[in-house]
C-alpha cells in the first residue's frame, strides 16, 4: 500500500482536534483516519518547522508582527500628515 499525503489543512484541524478536545490522541487519531504515530508526528512538528511542512504557528508570528508594524506606520504616516497641513498654512 502506497503512502498517503494528507492535505496541510486536514493535518492542522488534526492536530487542533488533538489539543484542544480534551480526549486522547489515539482516539482523535481513530476520528480523523491516522494512525497514532502519525498523529503525534504532526503534534510535535507543529509550529516548528515552516509552513510548507505542518506548522502555521510560524507564518501566524510574522503576520501579527506585520500587522503591528502596519498599525505603527500608519500612526507615524497621521501625524505626518497632520504636521503638514499645520505647518502648509499661510500665516495671519
Amino acid at each position: 500500500m502506497g503512502k498517503r499525503i494528507y492535505s496541510l489543512e486536514f493535518r492542522r484541524e488534526a492536530v487542533r482536534r488533538a489539543n484542544e478536545s480534551g480526549v486522547t490522541l489515539s482516539q482523535v487519531a481513530r476520528e480523523v483516519g491516522v494512525k497514532q504515530q502519525t498523529l503525534h508526528r504532526w503534534k510535535k512538528l507543529d509550529g516548528r518547522l515552516p509552513s510548507e511542512k505542518l506548522g502555521a504557528k510560524a507564518d501566524g508570528s510574522e503576520l501579527e508582527r506585520l500587522r503591528r508594524e502596519n498599525i505603527r506606520l500608519r500612526a507615524e504616516r497621521d501625524i505626518l500628515k497632520k504636521a503638514l497641513g499645520y505647518f502648509a498654512k499661510e500665516p495671519g
